[in-house]
């Protein structure tokens, strides 16, 4: 346990420069008594490990120092390698860097971890479009990726739901891969971060002028409120529908599993004929209706009104459709 801890604090000291035994002890999670006992340790083995003294005072290491020790265990090592993604990585221009750094992560580790690594690598497989879709096509994800490195200004034509295209020039603080889709976030000139979904933007040009980050912006928390955000966005208006027993599956099959373990959740009891009455949220009355057509006969749609003509509307063409003689 506390060999572990030893070799934290020094890989902590050798990928941050310079931290404070409160900062130490708040990574670590022990106390600054123990902190100053682990840096005294380090100093007896020989690491040198030097204190600034002041207001602003902390540990470091001598300039140059740096360990060969990587510390990973077999199952660490096993999640790196679980971790990369060569699809992406491609599309990133990045696809003969991650396959050298993968080789050469390999011949760094011990021969523990390396075989788990290696077995890892050949029993599992992260594809991350899902089914029945392709993955968007970025071409311009080179660029965009470069402007977000180097924190320039880029310049795109950006293609709107429907034909529209509109000309922004934007501040683009970070990438977000998700569900095989790319997203770029970023700042237009006097605007707060929005969302751009990469595969929409028609060209694009980094500019050689660079902008200043804001200070403390932190792309996960970011993305996280977006994400949470999303699904209210998205189905503003709310469906009022009968639910057959047994069809449960096939609801979260046909408007996903949050939502409808979220509607099943705080349905009441069953009717008398053991029917369940929930609230299901919708995008909009022709998107809901071509939705929940899907369920046939497990699903009565009672309200809104123009939801519920939209489905017997549909019922009764199919029925026309599929009652007349065939020729």
């Amino acid at each position: 346990m506390r060999a572990g801890r030893l070799l934290s604090l020094l890989l902590l000291l050798q990928t941050r420069g310079h931290m404070t035994a409160t900062e130490l002890a708040r990574e670590l999670e022990v106390s600054v008594r123990t902190v100053y006992r682990d840096v005294e340790a380090l100093s007896s083995a020989g690491v040198p490990v030097y204190a600034d003294r002041g207001p602003a005072g902390g540990y470091r290491l001598l300039d140059g120092y740096r360990t060969r020790l990587n510390g990973l265990t077999a199952e660490e090592a096993s999640s790196l390698f679980l971790a990369a993604l060569p699809g992406p990585a491609a599309e990133l221009g990045l696809a003969e860097v991650a396959a050298a750094a993968e080789l050469k992560m390999l011949a760094a580790l011990p021969p523990e971890p390396r075989s788990h690594a290696s077995r890892m690598r050949r029993r599992f497989l992260l594809d991350v479009p899902g089914w029945y879709r392709d993955a968007d096509e970025v071409p311009w994800l080179g660029p965009v990726s470069d402007a977000v490195w180097e924190e320039r200004w880029l310049r795109m034509v950006y293609r709107r739901w429907g034909p529209t295209e509109v000309e922004r020039e934007v501040r683009p603080y970070g990438l977000v891969l998700k569900g095989g889709t790319w997203y770029m976030i970023a700042a237009p000139r006097d605007a707060a971060p929005r969302t751009y979904r990469v595969s929409r933007i028609v060209t694009a040009q980094v500019q050689p002028v660079r902008f200043t980050r804001p200070q403390g912006f932190d792309l996960a928390a970011f993305w996280h409120e977006y994400a949470a955000g999303f699904q209210e966005r998205m189905y503003p208006y709310e469906a009022l529908v009968r639910l057959a027993p047994g069809a449960e599956a096939m609801l979260r099959l046909t408007v996903g599993t949050r939502p409808a373990d979220a509607a099943l959740e705080s349905a009441g009891p069953p009717d008398a004929d053991g029917w369940r009455h929930l609230r299901l949220p919708v995008e909009s009355v022709r998107h809901a209706g071509w939705l929940l057509l899907r369920m046939g006969a497990d699903l009565e749609v009672v309200g809104p009104a123009e939801l519920r003509a939209f489905m017997a509307e549909a019922a009764a063409g199919l029925d026309a459709l599929y009652n007349r003689p065939q020729s």
